[in-house]
């Protein structure tokens, strides 16, 4: 397997380097991408083109692709549907729209610019899902050759330099607010062809005004403009075919990135006149069906993950930048239902993981644990910066503190990754008595795959793996076991869970790292969008209560966030990074990759799968599951996103006519 950092590749908007297939993780990552056109031909038209003349269907091939499709370069085209998504409240739903030139008709460099905008979603009755807050687009940018970074858009207005026989992949969502009201949304995005003008370079460097100069200037153009439309028509036919030309050219200026905050309704200036516009663009329709029922704000399933700020930000640990950075990571993985926690490692992975940096009696603690969208906070066994006091006192004053707030039943002590040996277990322990002096119904996480080495519980490894209960017991309450053990073996999830004593509040979580590999469910680059998904299917079929993982943004050390990515050395592409700096992009937004929008996804159908089987029973949401199609097992789940679809609209027609 040949590792990333030995790769050539370059992010941010650029092509990669041409001809090497892209990364389809470990043992294949069954992408099948199609590394050729597809056996479609160029569109016949001949000689200069003008888009202002000509159906922006005659030089763009325009079709939609469901979230869980790898939408490549390569990609081959398909006929244009509308947009169909079903969503509840709280919950964001996805789609792609996919963009590849047929003919050029564009300077050097490139086939042509495209000019991408939408409407509001509007309902009958009223309501209004926004563009460029309920609605966004995303480029999806190639890392390492395969399509991943979701790169956010200007809205409602955006351009792209479309280049020819590539594909272009916009990344659509609908985030449906909490109290949104029921109904049938719809709206469109038009796809419009531009012709080639002087002022794109100048509104290209017009980004550096100050919002006062774009406002000047937006009134004097919008005065030009006003005073364009009232000229008599009866006036000269020349001045009248010079005016509606620079009309046009206003129209398109207005219209512009550089001026969408301008318009007082931010609503969508015209690109050009009405029947032009409508002739000439792609129109594609997007509908949005929102029904009566809210996902909880806290997530049913606690999904965490390590999050490191030092090592990609070269900045100092307790800086100002350092706490704005932690701050930021905090909630905005937040928003994607995954309970965050920040580590550092210490000798032979013992871990110092915590949730929030500041002592539990500081105002930000409490906001950081009372946040309803955190599901389970880390607390940290050892001091997060050093102080005069000694590490027990503040150990002691840390759980005395928390153990009197109504949050405290999220709170857990992650002590040991993967510990391997006795005197590894040992320190467990030890750790754990004295958390637990201070508060005795504190929770410890322990993750492992086997049990120590050095003195077998059991006759067989899956038996010393399965008797670890018994070595840990009292001390730890969270028993977060591999995947990777099970195999294809699924039955033994009955062995694993019958060591263990919900009684005494003991619960079975997993986690992936490294492995499993494919065709398993994981979250390497270059898997199947389904595979991504799939994740979460597996842990709710297995009856797992929570899911960690690893890393977040666990890049290869960098001295400044703008520097090239790089993932870990010895690990499959995308192990341990679920999004990535935004510098790299030229953004101050954190880019999300489009597997953490496949987790959101899986982590919606758990919340899906949860109401179902509240009015059903449990056997019929896995019957639910099985006869769909979506998720049988490790090896044998949907590659199609259709079934997917047809789950959750059973789950939608079984139970809104009782919610």
């Amino acid at each position: 397997m040949e590792n990333q950092a030995d790769m050539e590749s370059t992010v941010g908007g650029n092509t990669q380097v041409g001809d090497v297939p892209p990364v389809e993780g470990v043992a294949g990552g069954g992408t099948a991408y199609g590394w050729n056109d597809g056996g479609f031909h160029s569109n016949p038209i001949r000689g200069t083109v003008d888009p202002t003349k000509v159906p922006s269907s005659e030089l763009l091939h325009v079709w939609c692709m469901p979230s869980t499709s790898n939408v490549c370069q390569q990609e081959v085209p398909r006929s244009l549907e509308c947009i169909n998504l079903l969503a509840a409240r709280n919950e964001k739903e996805s789609a792609q729209l996919a963009i590849r030139p047929k003919v050029t008709w564009g300077g050097p460099d490139i086939a042509g610019v495209v000019q991408v905008h939408c409407t509001d979603l509007c309902s009958t009755s009223g309501g209004r899902l926004v563009v460029g807050e309920s609605l966004t687009l995303r480029r999806v940018v190639s890392i390492l050759g395969v399509p991943d970074a979701l790169v956010p858009l200007d809205l409602p207005v955006t351009q792209l330099n479309l280049l020819p026989g590539e594909t272009t992949a916009i990344w659509v969502s609908v985030d449906v607010p909490a109290g949104q009201p029921p109904g049938q949304y719809e709206g469109e995005i038009f796809v419009t062809a531009l012709k080639h003008a002087e002022w794109l370079p100048i509104l290209s460097s017009a980004k550096c005004l100050t919002k006062a100069e774009k406002h000047e200037i937006y009134r004097a153009l919008r005065g030009c403009l006003d005073a364009a439309e009232q000229i008599d028509i009866q006036a000269q036919e020349e001045v009248v075919q010079r005016m509606k030309m620079a009309n046009t050219d206003l129209k398109r200026i207005l219209a512009s990135p550089t001026f969408s905050e301008c318009s007082l309704d931010n609503s969508v200036v015209d690109m050009m006149d009405e029947d032009g516009f409508t002739n000439l663009s792609v129109r594609i329709k997007i509908s949005v069906t929102v029904w009566d029922f809210t996902l909880p704000t806290t997530p049913s399933l606690p999904a965490i993950s390590e999050t490191v700020i030092e090592d990609r930000y070269g900045i100092r640990h307790g800086s100002d930048e350092w706490y704005e950075a932690l701050d930021q990571h905090f909630n905005w993985l937040l928003q994607y239902r995954i309970s965050p926690f920040f580590c550092r490692w210490a000798d032979g992975m013992r871990v110092l993981a915590y949730t929030s940096p500041w002592p539990a009696d500081h105002p930000k603690s409490d906001e950081y644990y009372s946040d309803p969208r955190l599901a389970a906070y880390a607390v940290p066994y050892n001091p997060v910066f050093s102080s005069g006091d000694s590490a027990k006192d503040i150990l002691r004053k840390e759980v005395e503190t928390l153990k009197t707030k109504t949050h405290w039943k999220k709170a857990y002590f992650y002590l040991w990754d993967e510990p391997i040996n006795l005197e590894q277990y040992d320190s467990i322990r030890k750790m754990s008595t004295e958390i637990r002096s201070y508060a005795l119904d504190a929770r410890v996480l322990t993750t492992y795959y086997s049990g120590p080495s050095d003195a077998p519980l059991a006759p067989s490894t899956f038996e010393n793996f399965i008797k670890v209960p018994k070595l840990l017991r009292p001390h730890n309450q969270i028993y977060c076991t591999s995947e990777w053990v099970l195999g294809n073996r699924e039955d033994l999830v009955k062995d694993i869970t019958a060591e263990l004593l919900p009684e005494m509040g003991e619960e079975w979580w997993t986690y992936v790292c490294l492995g499993p590999t494919d065709p398993h469910p994981n979250w390497h680059l270059g898997m199947r969008g389904t595979q991504h998904r799939a994740v979460m299917w597996r842990v709710w079929k297995e009856g797992g209560t929570g899911f960690l993982y690893w890393g977040s943004n666990c890049y290869e050390k960098a001295t400044v966030a703008s520097a090239e990515i790089r993932f870990r050395r010895g690990l499959p592409p995308g192990d341990g990074v679920l999004f990535y700096p935004g510098e790299v992009f030229s953004s101050k937004q954190l880019i999300a990759s489009a597997r953490l929008e496949r987790i959101l996804s899986g982590l919606q159908d758990i919340e899906y799968l949860n109401l179902y089987t509240s009015k059903y029973g449990r056997d019929q949401g896995l019957a639910l599951l099985e006869k769909t199609g979506v998720y049988l097992g490790p090896e044998r789940y949907t590659l199609d996103h259709m079934a997917i679809d047809v789950m959750r609209a059973e789950i939608f027609n079984a139970c809104r006519s009782d919610h």
